[in-house]
C-alpha cells in the first residue's frame, strides 16, 4: 500500500500466486510462543512505523524527493535466507517495506524521475532474478548487489534517453517513450532501504545517507561517495578524470559526489552504480534514518539517531499510543514528529542545502504507559 497524504494510491505487489503470509507468520509464530518456543527475530510482526519531511531550507528551489511505500513487496525467503534459519516453513516470504530519499542537483527532474521510477524498476529486476535457476549459486549480498546495481543502470539509461522508458515511470503498461528525462548535467543521489522483519538492505549512489540505531550505537549503512573518498579517488583518476578542491573535492571541479543518477556531462567519472548493504536484523534495532545531506553535512551520525529515538519517546509519553493493530496506517505521528525536529535542527545550525528526511520506528512492541 502507498499513502499519499492519507489517501491510499497503490497495493502491494506480488512475485508469485502464494497466498500472502503475513497472518500465517503472525498465528503460528503466536503458537509458538505458546507451545513455549522462543520466537525468531525473524518473525517479530514488520508493522511500518514511519515518518517524512522535505524542507526547501535557504535553497530557491527543492530539489529533493522521497518515497515511502508501506507493504511494497513479498519477498520470497529464498532472497533472505537459507534454510528458513528459524523461520516456521509455513512462512514462504516476508513482507517489506520501501523508502527512499532522492538529492537531485543542478535541476528535479531527474529526482523526480527516481521517486517516480526505481520501486518499479526494483520489481521488474527481482521478478528477473526470481526466474533463474540458479540464483543459489552466489550468497545473498552478491544477489542483491546484481539486483540493485541492474536496477540502477536501467534508470539511469532511461534518464540519458538510452533506451525506452515509461512516461509516467510506472512500468509496461504505461506508454513508452525514447528521449532524455533532462539536460546532461542533471543528477541525483539514490538511497533506498527495503525494511523487513530479517533483515534491512540499502543500495546508495551519491551522498544522501542511511544509519540504523542499534540498541546505544549507530551503524552507518551506505558510505558516501564523495570525490576524495581513497577508492573513488583512484577509479577516477584511473578513467582519466581530475578530483578538484574548490569548495571541497569535486569531479572536475564541478560534482560533490562520484556516484549519481545522471549527470551524463562527467562520464565515465561519475558512475550510477550503487554500493549496497544486506543487513540481517536485530533485536536491539531501535529506528533507522534516510536523509539528504542537508542533514547529515551539519550532523553526526549518533546524534541523528539518539535525537530521533528520543523525540519518538517523547511524542508517546506525552499522547500515549495507538493498539498495535492500529499502527502503521498512514505516517506514524512520532516518525513524523522526530523528521520535522531533525529538519528543523539542521536549520538551526546553518545547513544551507534542501533537507529530507525519513525517520522509520524499527520497535513496533515498545510498551507505552497510556495516558490517564
Amino acid at each position: 500500500m502507498e499513502v499519499d497524504h492519507g489517501r491510499v494510491v497503490a497495493t502491494a505487489i506480488f512475485l508469485n500466486d502464494e497466498v500472502p503470509t503475513t497472518e500465517v507468520l503472525i498465528t503460528t509464530s503466536h503458537d509458538n510462543v505458546a507451545r513455549g518456543r522462543r520466537r525468531s527475530v525473524y518473525e517479530l510482526e514488520c508493522i511500518p512505523l514511519w515518518g517524512t519531511v522535505s524542507i526547501c531550507g535557504e535553497r530557491s528551489e527543492m530539489e529533493d524527493a522521497v518515497r515511502a511505500l508501506p507493504h511494497f513487496l513479498k519477498i520470497p525467503i529464498r532472497m533472505l535466507m537459507g534454510d528458513h534459519e528459524g523461520i516456521t516453513p509455513t512462512v514462504t516470504c516476508l513482507t517489506s517495506h520501501f523508502f527512499g530519499v532522492y538529492d537531485g542537483h543542478r535541476g528535479a527532474q531527474v529526482a523526480d524521475y527516481c521517486h517516480a521510477r526505481i520501486h518499479f524498476a526494483l520489481v521488474e529486476r527481482i521478478k528477473e532474478e526470481l526466474c533463474k535457476r540458479n540464483t543459489g549459486e552466489y550468497s545473498r549480498q552478491v544477489q542483491w548487489e546484481k539486483v540493485f546495481v541492474d536496477c540502477y543502470l536501467k534508470v539511469d539509461d532511461e534518464v540519458k534517453g538510452r533506451i525506452s522508458r515509461p512516461v509516467s515511470g510506472s512500468g509496461s503498461s504505461d506508454r513508452m517513450v525514447l528521449q532524455a528525462v533532462s539536460p546532461e548535467t542533471v543528477g541525483s543521489t539514490a538511497v533506498v532501504a527495503l525494511v523487513c522483519s530479517s533483515h534491512i538492505i540499502v543500495s546508495n549512489c551519491g551522498d544522501s545517507r542511511v544509519v540504523l540505531l542499534r540498541g546505544k550505537e549507530s551503524m552507518p549503512l551506505s558510505v558516501d561517495h564523495k570525490p576524495d573518498r581513497e577508492d573513488e579517488y583512484a577509479r577516477i583518476e584511473k578513467a582519466g578524470g581530475k578530483v578538484i578542491q574548490w569548495q571541497g573535492a569535486r569531479v572536475s571541479g564541478v560534482l560533490a559526489m562520484s556516484r549519481s543518477i545522471g549527470d551524463e556531462y562527467l562520464e565515465p567519472y561519475v558512475i550510477p552504480v550503487p554500493e549496497v548493504t544486506f543487513m540481517p536484523r536485530a533485536r536491539e534495532d531501535e529506528c533507522l534514518i534516510l536523509a539528504s545531506d542537508g542533514l547529515w553535512d551539519v550532523m553526526s551520525n549518533q546524534e541523528a539517531c539518539e535525537l530521533a529515538r528520543k523525540r519518538i519517546l517523547m511524542w508517546h509519553k506525552k499522547n500515549g499510543s495507538l493498539p498495535l493493530a492500529e499502527r502503521g496506517v498512514g505516517e506514524d505521528h512520532a516518525c513524523q514528529a522526530a523528521a520535522a525536529y531533525l529538519s528543523k535542527l539542521a536549520l538551526r545550525k546553518g545547513s544551507k542545502d534542501n533537507v529530507s528526511i525519513i525517520v522509520v520506528d524499527l520497535k513496533a512492541q515498545r510498551k507505552f504507559k497510556t495516558r490517564s
